[in-house]
């Protein structure tokens, strides 16, 4: 195969018409030119160029030689061009998948954060894959995944608890980055019995109608729920859209847990209120191919998504 200096050195001397101007050009010997143009035409089998009283000229296999050469540096010219683009964050694309209670306001925050740095790269926000953050990440239908503890083998959703040494990791091609531990708190209609307390005993609750949602905004690891309350919550909804569980905790259907990212975008008729005993964090991961494998626009999404968990942990 040839490769691409003989090719600039064959365009070089066909342009200018004789050995010794094209090295002038490339900051090489004449004889250096000459032996590359004699190695091209050995490897081709036939002559590129002839002699003629002041310098070179092409043959009729050496026009042909130089429409090609040109075409094909012209292409790598483009292809350097446009992946020094993607390098840049000038053109692209991600894709970005998360789960409805991110989406409520840390999402959106980071998509406006990432469209006003970087507006040539086509942003995406998709639903949460069925196959797992960890699998859609791996497989190429995302790039960055917003996923919980509840989500990743051996992961823990216990703040300052981690995995121990023999739990399953995920997969070696992707990389879980933790960002923040979400409180979980309870969210009560306004006019409540216990909405006017700034905490609420678990217990409190053990007789209130429970709204359940999707993974992971549902109510998580139900064994600590029921040994909070003294029994098993009494689940009388079930809802996946965030909107419509706030409206049925509105309207006094029931209650429901809220995470920390969650909170700012709560209805005002809504009341989040502390529990006793506090139930186990939920931490949250974003997850990404690791370095070197990884995009320029997933390390500039992954630097925005540590800038605002690093705020809501503040």
């Amino acid at each position: 195969m040839l490769d691409t200096w003989s090719l600039r050195v064959l365009v070089e001397v066909g342009e200018r018409g004789s050995f010794s101007a094209a090295a002038d050009a490339m900051s090489l010997t004449q004889p250096a030119v000459s032996r590359q143009i004699a190695g091209l035409e050995r490897r081709l089998g036939v002559r590129l160029f002839q002699r003629v009283p002041r310098g070179v000229r092409a043959t009729a296999a050496g026009e042909v030689a130089l429409d090609s050469a040109r075409e094909v540096l012209a292409r790598l010219r483009a292809m350097e061009s446009r992946l020094t683009a993607f390098a840049h964050l000038e053109t692209g694309r991600l894709r970005l998948s998360a789960f409805s209670s991110a989406n409520t306001f840390f999402v959106p925050e980071a998509v406006r954060r990432f469209g006003d740095a970087h507006p040539g790269v086509t942003l995406s926000l998709l639903q949460a894959d069925p196959a797992g953050p960890v699998a859609a990440v791996r497989d190429g239908r995302v790039d960055v995944a917003l996923a919980t503890a509840w989500d990743l083998p051996g992961a823990r959703g216990d703040a300052g608890d981690e995995p121990a040494p023999d739990d399953p990791r995920p997969a070696e091609d992707v990389e879980s980055i933790p960002l923040l531990d979400e409180e979980l708190q309870v969210a009560v209609a306004a006019d409540h019995r216990l909405a006017r307390h700034d905490r609420v005993r678990l217990r409190d609750l053990r007789e209130e109608t429970w709204i359940e949602g999707a993974h992971p905004d549902c109510l998580g690891p139900v064994a600590d729920l029921a040994d909070a309350l003294g029994g098993p919550p009494r689940i009388g909804f079930t809802c996946d859209d965030w909107n419509g569980k706030q409206a049925l905790v509105a309207a006094g259907a029931g209650v429901m847990l809220v995470p920390t990212l969650a909170g700012p975008a709560m209805r005002r008729d809504v009341m989040l209120r502390a529990v006793t005993p506090a139930l186990p964090s939920r931490r949250l991961y974003v997850v990404a191919a690791p370095p070197p494998f990884r995009a320029p626009a997933v390390a500039a999404m992954l630097t925005i998504l540590v800038a605002l968990a690093a705020r809501h942990r503040s």
